[in-house]
């Protein structure tokens, strides 16, 4: 018996290794066009970057194949020696780069990571006060549209109105008013660095847990510039893509009394099988995260986030309080006469990916803010400097304030083309 399939025939009992453009050239061609889109624009979105390819090609391994419930040495499937070596590896690489008691590196995102500590620490209504979204925040800190603002009571803290900075004695203020049971601190688009033993002080003084998401900032922390929340939090979320510069997905530290607690809520309670290929990609980024020249790239992007702040600045952009201590620059556009959503078209039209964001008291709204996100990863990964992003400013300058002007998007279009081909992505 044999099944067609797109002109090809697939034999019973005979795996097809045909290459994956010959079994499906419709998924080939997608993920060459986005290979060549990567490589033909600016990336800039702040929460994305380029993995090495040796973290592509353990993500790309026969580990996909293994299905392991549970944990090393405690799994529910045969033949997991050595899936258990790679997730023995990950775990122990991860503890020792952001200096943690306990690390699980199965969630499959930051949200579950997120929801994973709600589980194990909170009961449905149980009071959690984060960030405001539209200050800085992130959906899975208690916004009413997630699980967070859904199951559990959710109260927010807010920027102040004038400096669009964090007030801890505002902060300290709502924790005494309303007594949450769990404050999360961290933010996906506010560009300073955070107080975390300032929250932890306030989580002490209201006996709350203090749970960080530095989803952000991963990368940042693991080579100590930028504050490292393990030291003073209850339990700690990230992302190991983003800053860290590994594959998507999640990964949670905490404290040897709460480790049980937190294994159980991933595994059994919010997943089952792990991705043992993308655990083996994280394994490969928290070593990399240990080499000689991950500080010096992380230095860089700091630097260029500098760069690129400054130089927005001097072109008449206003910066959200006022600059950057991150990756990341929020820019509000009010006084260019454009709305987030159409300089992120426009800006894309010739090459320069951002996102639009809102602003803190933002007057326009989620759906078509006054603000844009930008970011310096990518950029860095690609081997671009300050000069670089100093002409990255100037045309983005050029293209907001000639979007009306074909013939001169044209040659902005090309600058960008250009910038690209001296800076391949791969």
């Amino acid at each position: 018996m044999e099944l067609k399939v797109a002109g090809m025939s697939l034999t019973d009992n005979k795996l097809n290794n045909d290459s994956l453009q010959a079994v499906d050239p419709e998924i080939y061609s997608s993920i060459t066009d986005e290979q060549k889109r990567q490589q033909d624009n600016l990336i800039m979105i702040a929460s994305e970057n380029l993995v090495s390819k040796a973290v592509i090609e353990a993500q790309g391994s026969v580990l996909t194949n293994k299905y392991a419930e549970g944990y090393a040495g405690a799994r529910y499937y045969g033949g997991c020696y050595f899936v258990d070596q790679v997730e023995s590896l990950a775990c122990s690489r991860a503890r020792e780069v952001f200096m943690a008691e306990h690390a699980n590196v199965q969630p499959h995102s930051g949200t579950s990571a997120n929801m994973a500590v709600f589980l194990a620490m909170l009961q449905p209504g149980d009071r959690i006060l984060g960030m405001d979204l539209s200050h800085g925040g992130h959906l899975t800190h208690g916004s009413k549209v997630n699980i967070s603002g859904r199951y559990y009571q959710s109260f927010s803290y807010r920027v102040d109105p004038d400096t669009c900075m964090l007030d801890l004695e505002a902060v300290r203020h709502t924790a005494r008013e309303i007594e949450p049971k769990l404050i999360i601190a961290g933010a996906s688009s506010y560009p300073r660095l955070i107080d975390f033993e300032g929250f932890a002080v306030i989580a002490r003084e209201i006996g709350a847990i203090l749970l960080v998401d530095m989803a952000h900032t991963a990368g940042l922390v693991a080579c100590g510039l930028h504050p490292n929340p393990v030291a003073c939090a209850d339990i700690v979320t990230a992302t190991t893509h983003k800053t860290f510069r590994g594959p998507r997905g999640g990964m949670i530290f905490c404290r040897q009394k709460h480790a049980r607690a937190i294994d159980q809520a991933v595994f059994p309670g919010l997943q089952g099988g792990p991705l043992m290929h993308i655990i083996a990609a994280k394994a490969v980024a928290f070593k990399e995260a240990q080499l000689p020249g991950y500080r010096t790239y992380q230095e860089n992007v700091l630097e260029n986030a500098s760069v690129l702040a400054e130089a927005l600045s001097g072109l008449g952009f206003t910066l959200v309080t006022g600059g950057t201590d991150t990756h990341l620059v929020l820019v509000d556009l009010r006084n260019k006469n454009i709305s987030g959503m159409e300089a992120e078209k426009v800006l894309e039209d010739v090459g320069i990916v951002t996102n639009k964001n809102v602003i803190p008291y933002d007057p326009r709204g989620a759906n078509n803010p006054s603000g844009i996100r930008l970011g310096t990863p990518t950029l860095t990964s690609r081997g671009m400097a300050p000069a670089q992003l100093r002409e990255i400013a100037v045309l983005i300058e050029e293209t907001i304030t000639c979007r009306h002007n074909s013939r001169h998007l044209d040659k902005i279009r090309q600058r960008v083309r250009n910038l690209c081909l001296h800076y391949p992505a791969y």
